[in-house]
Parts: structure tokens; C-alpha cells; sequence
């Protein structure tokens, strides 16, 4: 094997032709075994084999730096820069993250998860190195879509008029996670269709040097290309093609479903770990549902479909009803905006980590026009990812403080389709729901049918001495802290706040009269969150309060049960704290 003895991009470099082939089929095979076992990202790291072996036989990392975009196509460049094993050896699967990260390796910039940043970082690194007066290439590595993100076409602005090295390089796999969507992309595909000539040139529009590759997985045109452009002293484009997922059947048969994938069996496909997410599944029968019922309804995906249980059946099922922006999460929400202004009913859904990407959309374009647009958070959990770049437990401080937005916290599967059915129906405010983590199910809990008394909460279990208050995904929770304390000889009130926005005055008014403490319980960060919001309201009274959350801080990779246990986020920890601190 030729993989196993590489420890750094120089014992590639005086690699033959065949060799590099012979690198690339074992790098693909190795990725494959880990990827059936282990999941993970599948398609964006088969595409780039090949180019990623000549990026390291031409350049010579990390002097020369590589910033990859979103990173999730980064498996290949690890395993060439001393992180194999990883890759190689199943107890060693878990030593590197999805994406990378500097903390790995010197080869690594930037922690990245989040699309369309390299060539704005790019830019940063090639200004500093001009400032320092030194030489190095800088090298921005862009695909999977993520050309549509505003962020990406800022970055092209200020490179077309910079005068100095940097190459950015464009991988082209006409892919998104699902399709690509945008105007643009039909520019892409004629540069594809023409051999580059096409007149249809967004690069060139923007003041940027274009060469063209019309086979990115061979690495031998891939040399040739980036030997051209090494040390270049003006800023360029290298616009490549790729197969996404190529040298495995099924990811290129397939490329939306093998973007990400589940653990698998490698000669059939199929799923060995099924993951079934049965909000997203009830998500998608309701749009099916009210694509019919109502002329005025359209879904709006930001290149995540799956986030709604959109399949591509789904989608065509859907027809006007749905619409896919692409990478531009901002575009949905301002787009959502305009819907609801002129008399539809607009969702949109995206996971939550991707909605932080939406702030000044959803306080400007969204809520200071209070357009009564419907926005769908999901994963936003401790329990949903894991990676220091994709958490989505930060949204309550960030959305439950932008004035005029409703802010709904479920507590079921029943409790979210009495929401979701109110939100789109009504057309007085703007609405987003922090959809519950999956293993949140069915409840018996009274469900309401309209949430147009706002800030009104709902008492779960009347008690006495302790109020608990179990923000949505966690009401399950307050419910067996409670039994727990039952245990104890402590009747203890439970209450759903179901409005993360805004108080009950009246209900926490009332509970000075026979409690002694309010327990706040949040799957997500304390700072700026629901519980403080409680403790503020009775900041000036005898009754304790105690908040249960999370600290404000990143999370890489973490193991959900110990971070549960860390923060006191079980049933017997918070009837033993409560107990401990009456």
C-alpha cells in the first residue's frame, strides 16, 4: 500500500502517474470502509481525490496554505497530511473531526463548517502575507453549491480587484447537498458545455483571471493546471469539474443521498443504522397537506430539503409550492419576507446552526415589518450535532430577543402540528418554532389550537413549594424530575412555557403565593436564554430560582450523555439540586 506509509504531503510529491492512481484508489477504498462503519460525509470527499493529490504534489502545505470551503470535502487532504490512521484503522476513526481543524494539524487554517467562506478568508491570508512582505500561494477550495452564498460573492468582489497571488479553485460537481439552484449555475454549466469559452463568465464579470479543467479527477490535467498557476501574481479562478461521490456505484447514482450517510452496507447501500427524523417526516406531509388546501402555501429549503423530510419525490410532489434558493439562507428569509408581505404563506425550515447565519434578515427584513412568515429551527439541541462548527443550541439567546417575533417551543409531535397548522394559517405576526429533537415523541399533554393569546403558559401538574418549567424539548424532563421529587414527598408544579419570547406575568405572579422556588430547564446556552428571562422577573422577590442549561461556550465532539451529566442535566441531578438547595 502506498497510503500507509504516507506521514506528510512530501512523501507524495516525487509519486508517478501510476502511483497516484494507485494513492487515489486506496484513498477512496479506505474512506469507503470507514465511512460504511463509521457515517459521515460521502460524496464531497470521493470527488476530490484526485484534485486534493495534486494540490499536495504541486503546493507544498502548510508554507502554502489551503482553505477549504464548508471543509466537509476535506477527508482526502487529511489523510495526506499526517492524519491516515483516522481513515486506515477503526479505533482510530474517531481521533480526527468532519472538518478541519488547526488543532489537528498545521496543515489546517481555519475551524470551517458553515458554506461559502474560503474566499473570504482567502482573501484575509493573501492581504496579511502581502503586509508581512512574504510569498507563500494562498489557495481558496470552493464546491458543493456553495458559489451561491452571498458571503462567497463578496469574497470574489474584493479579490477581483486584489494584486496579488491567490487562487481560488472552483470544484465544480453541479451539486449542492440536493441540486444546485440559482441563475448562476446555469453560467457554470455552459463554462462546463463550452470548455470554458462561454462569453457567460460570473468570474471573469468580476475582474478574476479563469483557467478551466474539464477533468478534475485526473490528477495528471489537475498537475498541469496548478503548475500554471503556482506563484501567480494576480488573483485567479481554476474552474474544475469533478463526479461527486465518484468510485462508489451508489453516490454517484445517487448524490443527494450520499452527500452525508448513515452507516451502510457496502455491497448493497443500504442503511444499516436507519435515521429517521419524525419531525421532518410529519413536516413533509403537512406541506404535501396545505400544498393542496391552500393556493397561498410555499416551503422554502436553503439547499437542506432533507431538514424538512423533502425528498426529491416530495419536492416534485410540491411543484410552485416549493422552492429551493440554494446555499443563501439570508435569500430565504428575506425572500419569506416579501412572500408574507404580499398575502402567502411562506415556511421556511433549515437546521439551527444555519440560522445564525439569518440574524440581521430576521430583525430587519422579517420582524421590524413584522411579516407573518413561518420559520421551522430544527436540530436546535444539545442532542442533535456535535461538531464545534454545526451546534444548534445558541439559538434562544439569538432569536427569543428580536422584538415582534413569536418564538414557539413544542413539547411534542402533537403539540408541533397544532403550531406549525396555527403559524402558516394566521397572519398577524412573525413566527418561528424550535422544532423538537427527535427523540421527543407523542404526548398525552393537552395541545392547543391556536396560540393567538401569546406569552400564556401551561400548567402541566399543579404542586406546590417547586415550579418547574421545562422548555420544550426538555418538558419531558421536568416531568420525571418531578417524579423524582414525588419520591421525595415534594408535589412539584409543572409547567410548559410553550412562548420563548415572552412572559406569563400573571401565571409567575401567582406562584409567589405557595412556591418557594422556579426551576428553569432549557436544551440549550443559559447566557441570554429563557431561564434568565424567568430569574429577571423575580429578581426583586424572596422566591429561588434556579436555571438549568447549558454554559456559554464552543463544543467539539462531545459525548451527549456526559454533557448531560456534567451540567445537572438529568431527572436525579435536578430533584437532588432543587432538594439541596431548599
Amino acid at each position: 500500500m502506498y497510503l500507509e506509509k504516507v506521514t506528510g504531503p512530501e512523501d507524495i510529491k516525487g509519486f508517478s502517474a501510476e502511483q497516484r492512481k494507485a494513492l487515489a484508489r486506496e484513498m477512496r477504498e479506505a474512506m469507503l470502509k470507514r465511512a460504511s462503519i463509521h457515517g459521515g460525509h460521502f460524496g464531497p470527499d470521493f470527488g476530490i481525490v484526485e484534485a486534493t493529490i495534486a494540490l499536495h504534489t504541486v503546493f507544498d502545505s502548510p508554507k502554502d496554505k489551503f482553505v477549504f470551503d464548508i471543509s466537509h470535502q476535506a477527508y482526502p487532504h487529511k489523510m495526506l497530511t499526517g492524519r491516515k490512521d483516522a481513515y486506515l484503522y477503526e479505533e482510530h476513526y474517531d481521533d480526527v473531526s468532519g472538518y478541519t481543524n488547526p488543532e489537528e494539524s498545521a496543515h489546517d487554517m481555519f475551524n470551517v463548517g458553515h458554506t461559502s467562506t474560503s474566499i473570504s478568508l482567502a482573501t484575509g491570508l493573501a492581504k496579511a502575507r502581502d503586509l508581512k512582505g512574504d510569498k507563500e500561494n494562498i489557495i481558496a477550495i470552493i464546491g458543493d453549491g456553495s458559489m451561491s452564498g452571498g458571503e462567497a460573492l463578496e469574497g470574489l468582489d474584493t479579490a477581483g480587484e486584489m494584486k496579488s497571488n491567490l487562487i481560488i479553485l472552483f470544484n465544480d460537481n453541479d451539486q449542492s447537498i440536493a441540486e444546485v439552484h440559482g441563475g448562476m449555475y446555469k453560467g457554470f454549466k455552459e463554462l462546463r458545455d463550452t470548455n470554458g469559452q462561454s462569453e457567460r463568465n460570473l468570474f471573469k464579470a468580476m475582474g478574476l483571471d479563469y483557467r478551466f479543467v474539464a477533468d478534475g479527477n485526473d490528477s495528471e490535467a489537475m498537475i498541469a493546471a496548478l503548475e500554471e498557476v503556482k506563484d501567480i501574481n494576480h488573483p485567479v479562478v481554476l474552474h474544475i469539474v469533478t463526479k461527486k461521490g465518484k468510485g462508489y456505484k451508489f453516490a454517484e447514482e445517487n448524490k443527494e443521498e450520499w452527500h452525508w450517510h448513515m452507516p451502510f452496507d457496502i455491497e448493497t447501500g443500504e442503511v444499516t443504522q436507519p435515521l429517521i427524523d419524525p419531525y421532518a417526516e410529519q413536516t413533509a406531509e403537512t406541506f404535501l397537506r396545505l400544498a393542496k388546501e391552500d393556493k397561498k402555501f410555499i416551503a422554502i429549503s436553503a439547499a437542506t430539503p432533507a431538514s424538512m423530510g423533502l425528498t426529491p419525490a416530495r419536492r416534485e410532489e410540491l411543484g410552485e409550492h416549493y422552492i429551493d434558493v440554494g446555499i443563501a439562507e439570508e435569500q430565504a428569509v428575506a425572500m419569506a419576507s416579501g412572500l408574507a408581505k404580499n398575502g402567502a404563506h411562506p415556511v421556511f425550515g433549515d437546521y439551527s446552526s444555519f440560522f445564525q447565519r439569518t440574524y440581521d434578515q430576521l430583525a430587519q427584513d422579517v420582524c421590524v415589518n413584522n411579516s407573518p412568515a413561518t420559520f421551522l429551527v430544527f436540530w436546535a439541541s444539545m442532542y442533535g450535532m456535535n461538531d464545534v462548527t454545526h451546534l444548534g443550541f445558541y439559538d434562544i439567546p439569538m432569536m427569543s430577543n428580536i422584538p415582534n417575533l413569536v418564538y414557539l417551543a413544542p413539547t411534542s409531535l402533537e403539540e408541533y402540528q397544532a403550531m406549525l397548522d396555527w403559524s402558516v394559517a394566521q397572519e398577524k405576526y412573525p413566527v418561528a418554532i424550535r422544532v423538537p429533537h427527535m427523540m421527543v415523541g407523542s404526548s398525552n399533554r393537552p395541545v392547543r389550537k391556536s396560540y393567538d393569546e401569546l406569552n400564556k403558559y401551561e400548567v402541566v401538574r399543579q404542586g406546590s413549594q417547586v415550579a418547574i418549567l421545562g422548555l420544550g424539548s426538555f418538558c419531558n424532563l421536568a416531568e420525571e424530575a418531578a417524579a423524582k421529587l414525588k419520591e421525595q414527598g415534594m408535589e412539584a408544579t409543572v409547567i410548559n412555557p410553550l412562548f420563548i419570547t415572552g412572559l406569563d406575568e400573571e401565571l409567575l405572579e401567582s406562584l409567589k403565593d405557595n412556591h418557594d422556588m422556579v426551576v428553569t430547564l432549557e436544551d440549550g446556552v443559559l447566557e441570554g436564554g429563557f431561564g434568565e428571562k424567568i430569574a429577571r422577573f423575580y429578581g426583586a422577590d424572596r422566591m429561588k430560582v434556579l436555571n438549568f442549561g447549558l454554559p456559554k461556550k464552543f463544543y467539539d465532539r462531545y459525548d451527549y450523555g456526559k454533557l448531560a451529566q456534567e451540567h445537572h442535566l438529568t431527572a436525579e441531578q435536578i430533584a437532588e439540586d432543587i432538594i439541596k438547595t431548599l
